[in-house]
């Protein structure tokens, strides 16, 4: 890690939550979403794809999720790139590939405010529910965006799949209900990490609508920005052009 990675680390409380991973981590997210993010980080996986690219990054990749999918349905020419902060995230996400027997995953420790990659050099990034930490109320929003920019091709495809706001005023009284009165206290409890649950929440109910994200992007430097509402829109998969 180098020394800008240091600083801005040492200048985000928020990552230190993501340092520890709980056992149950991957169980509860599918435990949580009723195993619905398997199916949205599909949809991701094939919107990344659709163009048969060469280099392709999951950024933010957590436990690999989404860098597993890509590697299992990319064509075997396709290089993957998995980048992340967190060292126990990473080991984990290596430990799957292996037991998957999906290898050929090029897994990097590194800030995504100063990635480790050179400028133009994937086709594609993705990101799966980690573009919420990245964007809310985060001071380095600009900088995370434009270094997405930065190391993506000219006409290349920036994928997020994240929590949304369901245009439906019941429909998001209920996810935000089930937000608070479910997920908070129910990953709290069984992954003994309350703070992260509760930030997990917190930001889910207060994130951005969709056209407060658009705007955000647009503004960033994104082109032909669109967003496709998911399970009536508690979630949301975007597709952004440089």
């Amino acid at each position: 890690m180098n020394d800008s990675t240091q600083h801005h680390t040492a200048s985000r409380p928020l990552q230190k939550m993501f340092l520890a991973v709980p056992p149950s981590y991957d169980r509860l997210n599918r435990l949580l979403t009723l195993r619905m993010d398997e199916y949205w980080r599909g949809k991701a996986a094939r919107a990344i794809l659709k163009e048969n690219p060469e280099k392709v990054l999951d950024l933010c990749t957590g436990t690999g999720d989404l860098a597993l999918r890509l590697r299992k349905h990319a064509d075997q020419h396709t290089r993957i790139s998995a980048l992340d902060y967190s060292a126990p995230m990473l080991t984990v996400a290596k430990d799957k590939a292996v037991r998957k027997k999906l290898y050929a995953i090029d897994f990097t420790q590194g800030d995504a405010a100063a990635m480790p990659f050179d400028d133009g050099c994937f086709d594609a990034v993705g990101i799966a529910f980690a573009f919420r930490n990245l964007t809310y109320k985060n001071p380095d929003r600009d900088v995370f965006l434009k270094e997405i920019l930065r190391v993506l091709k000219s006409d290349g495809k920036f994928v997020i799949v994240e929590t949304s706001q369901p245009k439906n005023k019941g429909l998001r009284k209920l996810f935000h209900l089930y937000m608070r009165w479910v997920t908070r206290p129910v990953g709290g409890l069984l992954s003994g990490h309350r703070v992260a649950y509760r930030y997990l929440a917190h930001s889910a109910i207060d994130y951005y609508h969709p056209r407060e994200l658009k705007q955000i992007l647009l503004d960033a430097g994104f082109q032909s920005v669109t967003h496709t509402p998911l399970a009536g829109g508690m979630a949301a998969l975007w597709q952004c052009r440089k």
